[in-house]
């Protein structure tokens, strides 16, 4: 049995240590928190959309950046104090713009794959994270928004996604809550919303009852690996800790990038902070005028999910501002501002802020995989997809490792007998 050490207590970092004890291997999971889940996902937008996979380089996400520069409450905002990761993530991805059509249609069978992954587990494991699969709808204010989806509905169907273009009064009769004017919508009824943090600390629970070793409140130093056994370095109350392993997997989202420089790898991702409110719902009339089928609305770039029958959760907006976690008030008050607009019979009295960084690649595909020593391996960068695209992420590393492992040992250059220390 080898062991392995996972980098990082998130869903990314969860899934892959679950992936990887089905598969046999003697798994150690690192986390800096004293619990799973309490970064970039413990309040996201909820949504599993595969609808959702259009990635971001394209030009008019440049224009959109520009014109809305100044704006504090803008959707996109960049920070306009350059920055050498930020300038040359921004030149990566430009140079990616031609991909956006194949990277798009790669992304939606990631995303549609990862839904059988995602809906076993938690059969199997008996995690109970709020699931509605009541499909979601993109809102459209205007021609030229509900035109551009036509063509990204071309890209999701190459990619084996079925969502269908509906009427104004066909949007109000799949969902009756919504307030307001638009042009049309999109409807993708396999897409599906879920409380990702619920799912992660469930997935966490099965994770030990089948063996892996959780070690939570332990901030990793140093990652080092000399293609034959890793030894993750951890800061102890009486001083640093050596760990040795066979392999590890860096899941560590927006740290990744500094862990990836350690091993002698490049990952450039670029912290992508994310806003979200959740609306306690705590009347009847509230719980009824609260929508049940998820949406995202194109225009203000904001999703929302039903969680229970109590809980409201709406989040959006991208913020270019580096390793900055502030919750601003500037940048949740359009949230709110949205909620009471477009369900105005929901009380939003008791509203939840929360902000986290999302880890995103400049090509907005998740690295996965091997780095460039044989024991070294990614999951991480996953962008705004990181809930979506979790499991199949997770399934892929966890394949990866074992096809590597059973190479090293067929070749004889594996198989330390390194263990974690006591």
């Amino acid at each position: 049995m080898k062991t392995i050490a996972v980098i990082g207590g998130g869903i990314t970092g969860v899934t892959t240590a679950y992936a990887l004890v089905k598969r046999g291997f003697s798994v150690t999971l690192f986390e800096k928190n004293r619990y799973s889940a309490m970064e970039t996902s413990f309040a996201n937008g909820g949504q599993l959309s595969a609808s959702n996979a259009e990635v971001w380089t394209h030009w008019s996400t440049i224009l959109k950046g520009l014109k809305w520069m100044l704006r504090s409450d803008a959707p996109l905002l960049v920070n306009p104090a350059p920055s050498w990761h930020k300038m040359s993530w921004f030149a990566e991805f430009i140079s990616n713009i031609p991909h956006y059509k194949t990277n798009t249609i790669e992304t939606t069978k990631l995303a549609i794959a990862a839904r059988e992954h995602l809906f076993a587990w938690a059969q199997e494991e008996g995690v109970d994270f709020d699931l509605k699969q009541e499909g979601i709808l993109h809102i459209y204010r205007d021609k030229k928004g509900f035109e551009h989806a036509g063509k990204v509905s071309e890209l999701l169907a190459r990619g084996g996604l079925s969502r269908r273009a509906v009427t104004p009064g066909e949007m109000r009769a799949i969902e009756p809550t919504l307030a307001g004017n638009y042009y049309g919508g999109y409807f993708t009824e396999s897409d599906s919303t879920g409380d990702i943090h619920k799912f992660t600390q469930g997935l966490a629970a099965a994770c030990v009852r089948l063996g892996v070793k959780t070690l939570y409140g332990q901030e990793v130093k140093q990652l080092i690996s000399d293609g034959n056994m890793a030894t993750v370095i951890t800061e102890e109350a009486e001083g640093t800790c050596s760990h040795y392993f066979d392999a590890l997997v860096v899941c560590s989202g927006v740290e990744s990038r500094q862990f990836a420089s350690q091993l002698g790898d490049r990952v450039n991702i670029y912290p992508v902070k994310g806003y979200s409110i959740t609306v306690n719902l705590l009347d009847a009339e509230s719980r009824a005028a609260a929508p049940v089928v998820s949406l995202l609305d194109d225009e203000t770039k904001l999703v929302t999910s039903r969680l229970g029958e109590d809980r409201f959760r709406v989040a959006g907006t991208a913020e270019f501002n580096g390793y900055n976690k502030d919750i601003r008030a500037d940048r949740i008050r359009p949230l709110v501002e949205w909620v009471n607009q477009c369900f105005p019979g929901v009380n939003t009295r008791q509203v939840v802020p929360w902000a986290g960084l999302q880890p995103m690649m400049p090509n907005m595909m998740p690295r996965v995989g091997a780095g460039s020593k044989p024991n070294v391996f990614y999951n991480t960068g996953h962008g705004h997809l990181g809930w979506t695209l979790s499991a199949i992420t997770a399934d892929l590393v966890g394949t990866a490792v074992q096809n590597s492992i059973r190479q090293a040992v067929r070749y004889g250059i594996a198989g330390s007998k390194a263990s974690v220390p006591a």
